[in-house]
């Protein structure tokens, strides 16, 4: 069986085979993302020609350093959009966020013509959320959605504590 790693790079180098020149992609987040990214950094350094709207600070710094026209702001929607995933069930419905991008992800995904999810089996889970889910919020009213959580059932916690929430 092959390891880890090379599964990523696996599905990262196929998702590479969609991409022509002249595209506006959205560049995900998460391990197999930043692949997918550095790949395609490589391919710009020889003359593909594209433009990418980064859901996180890491992934546009990668995007950056490979040469990609990066973009906070677009007048169209994306050709494509690139991304992992924290678990996909067997449904194929995704679990993200886990990694600090959550609203960025959804707003990249939601403005894509196409979403496509790179990721290796280490990724599929029998059902959603059986740990930690991801819940984003603004600081404004953010005690409001607490409440809201906890009146659901939900055990609610600030990533990096309410001293110094992890922004």
């Amino acid at each position: 069986m092959a390891d880890q790693a090379a599964l990523k790079e696996a599905a990262a180098r196929r998702a590479l085979d969609l991409i022509e020149d002249g595209m506006l992609l959205g560049l995900g987040s998460g391990t197999t993302a930043s692949i997918f990214i550095r790949l395609l950094g490589e391919r710009v350094k020889q003359g593909l020609r594209v433009q990418g709207v980064p859901t996180s600070s890491g992934s546009a710094h990668l995007a950056a350093e490979g040469g990609i026209t990066v973009l906070n702001s677009i007048d169209r929607p994306l050709d494509l959009a690139i991304d992992g995933a924290d678990e996909i069930d067997p449904a194929l419905n995704l679990l993200k966020g886990r990694g600090g991008a959550l609203v960025r992800e959804k707003l990249v995904a939601a403005s894509a013509r196409r979403f496509v999810v790179v990721a290796d089996s280490s990724k599929l889970v029998d059902q959603l959320g059986t740990g930690v889910l991801p819940v984003e919020v603004i600081p404004f009213l953010w005690h409001e959605t607490a409440r809201r959580l906890e009146s659901m059932g939900v055990r609610w916690q600030v990533r990096g504590g309410e001293e110094s929430p992890f922004v």
